[in-house]
């Protein structure tokens, strides 16, 4: 069908008036975009715009999704219809309305549905799957975007997101079901129980998160936090967590309501310094030295703290990782607590900073492709094989995980231990930036940057491969007078020199993914979004010398787009 008939057979459907009222008051320029496409899984699962239509979420494209996962389920995983889905979502628009149609859809299959019965974090999630031996699980949340996206993330039984490998046998089945608007439920003769979850599964969580403590006897006196949860989903944990631990904590009450519209945060998302600005009011009136706001669905963290000059910076997720590695492993191995055969995990776009503190330690680094997927991957892997120790896991994009209990990004994980180690260091008389400093003095200075150009409409997927193909036929050479010692191409999965000849190969998923090396220990990593319209471009600034590398990654980018021509 093409785009009109689409649009006539929505109209003409029984739709839920909120639905009938938005499609009605479509322009022609809306229906388009609306209808030309579906929805696709991303790195992230599917993620989109509320509103009708199939390239829209909605409780019918949300329901042939849930449709291929129960087929899914029933046909690769041993005894899905009595191990169960655990289903969860964040405090998005129509994300209850989906999660009980998500149940719905799972029991008419016959397949136990476990819920809970309000909002919970992503993380706890990935733990209540593998804490009830369940099948899969399904997380309704749009992560960090703005509100009027929601999204559906599929988790398997080690409660994982899906991987490539995993996933594509469930796009085949919901690419074989036919209209989202034609479908109906399953026909089980004995449909699955619905379970609502107790309070349980969120004391055993947070029992596991404040296990990870190192020094748990450190004293929290003359140590002050501000925390916002950004209106979402981490608020009640991170509470519990704080109180057990003893913090002096402030709350952004304004952002402790689940506030589907986000009505009292210039964003949601922890990487933007807007997300920041009445949380270093907060600060500033109560002189705390740490401030951390998480994102709606509870998975990411940023952090902002009091420096040495008194005066607050905000830290990168790839700052903030690399302290969290140093003072995790330097901790560990004073203790000896450091195992043997010991990795940690990144991906190809974080930054290598990260790699070479764990170097210092005596410790490997694994890096994959963006999705924290594939760190879950990882390490259910050498929880088999045994040939390796995982430590820590981390993405620039201001996620990480400590401990393996869940199998996903946890931003409660990951305040437990950003609030120990600022704690630790102030009571030695440092702030991070000086403790960050210090260790650039031994392994670089590293400043590394993400830009993303959007590219709107049915045409910036066009765009974005042609910036993609050209920089394949015509490879950077130089970088603000650094020549190119080789570029790697995730698409073809080879290594290649500054004149094109192959150095080796690749051994991870094939992606579209372009990253460059240059002489001054500098990289420009290039992909598309797996999950919105945009491009995005990973900077990775590096001198010997600090006042070197102010503003290095800003020239280049510059550069870069001259390149280009963007």
């Amino acid at each position: 069908m093409n785009v009109e008939q689409k649009y006539q057979k929505w109209k003409n459907s029984p739709l839920p008036d909120y639905l009938k009222k938005q499609l009605l008051s479509m322009n022609q320029e809306e229906i388009y975009d609306a209808f030309y496409t579906n929805l696709e899984f991303g790195t992230a699962g599917i993620r989109g715009i509320l509103g009708p239509g199939s390239n829209r979420l909605n409780i019918y494209v949300v329901r042939k999704a849930t449709i291929g996962f129960s087929k899914y389920l029933l046909e690769n995983v041993k005894d899905a219809s009595t191990r169960g889905v655990v289903v969860s979502h964040d405090n998005r628009n129509h994300s209850r309305e989906f999660t009980l149609e998500i149940a719905k859809v799972f029991s008419s299959y016959g397949i136990k549905v476990y819920i809970f019965d309000d909002l919970r974090p992503t993380p706890e999630l990935s733990f209540a799957v593998r804490k009830l031996n369940a099948a899969g699980g399904v997380m309704i949340t749009a992560s960090h975007n703005p509100k009027e996206y929601n999204g559906y993330k599929v988790y398997d039984e080690e409660g994982c997101q899906l991987t490539p490998t995993k996933i594509k046998p469930l796009l085949d089945i919901i690419s074989s079901l036919g209209e989202e608007i034609d479908l109906t439920y399953g026909d089980s003769d004995k449909p699955g129980e619905i379970v609502t979850l107790n309070s349980d599964v969120d004391q055993d969580y947070v029992n596991h998160v404040l296990s990870i403590q190192i020094n748990p006897e450190l004293e929290k006196d003359h140590f002050k936090i501000v925390f916002s949860p950004q209106h979402g989903t981490s608020l009640e944990r991170a509470r519990e967590i704080f109180e057990k631990l003893g913090y002096d904590v402030t709350y952004v009450k304004e952002q402790c309501t689940h506030d589907p519209n986000f009505s009292n945060t210039a964003s949601p998302n922890p990487e933007m310094k807007e997300a920041f600005e009445l949380s270093l009011l907060y600060a500033k009136k109560v002189d705390a030295d740490l401030i951390l706001c998480t994102d709606p669905d509870g998975d990411r963290i940023g952090i902002a703290f009091k420096d040495k000059n008194d005066e607050y910076q905000l830290y990168s997720g790839n700052k903030t990782g690399a302290l969290l590695i140093n003072y995790i492993l330097g901790q560990k191995r004073q203790k000896g607590l450091l195992k043997n055969n010991s990795v940690i995990f990144d991906t190809v776009v974080t930054s290598s900073l990260g790699q070479k503190i764990a170097k210092y330690y005596g410790v490997e680094t694994e890096s994959v492709l963006t999705g924290f997927k594939f760190i879950g991957e990882k390490i259910h892997q050498y929880e088999i094989s045994k040939e390796k120790n995982f430590e820590f896991g981390y993405e620039e994009s201001y996620g990480c995980l400590i401990a393996p209990f869940v199998r996903d990004k946890d931003s409660l994980q990951a305040l437990v231990m950003i609030c120990e180690m600022t704690n630790f260091y102030l009571k030695q008389g440092k702030t991070l930036d000086v403790v960050l400093d210090n260790l650039m003095k031994i392994v670089g200075y590293h400043e590394d940057k993400l830009f993303s150009i959007y590219f709107d409409g049915p045409n910036g997927k066009e765009k974005m491969e042609s910036i993609m193909a050209k920089l394949k036929e015509y490879p950077l050479k130089k970088i603000l007078n650094s020549k190119l010692v080789k570029y790697e191409d995730y698409s073809s999965s080879k290594v290649y020199s500054l004149d094109k000849k192959e150095l080796g190969s690749i051994n991870l998923p094939k992606t579209n993914l372009l990253k460059f090396y240059f002489e001054d220990g500098s990289t420009i990593a290039i992909r598309p979004s797996g999950t919105e319209p945009k491009c995005k471009f990973y900077f990775g600034a590096v001198s010997q010398n600090k006042k070197e590398n102010e503003g290095k990654n800003d020239l280049m980018f510059e550069e870069l787009k001259k390149e280009l021509g963007i």
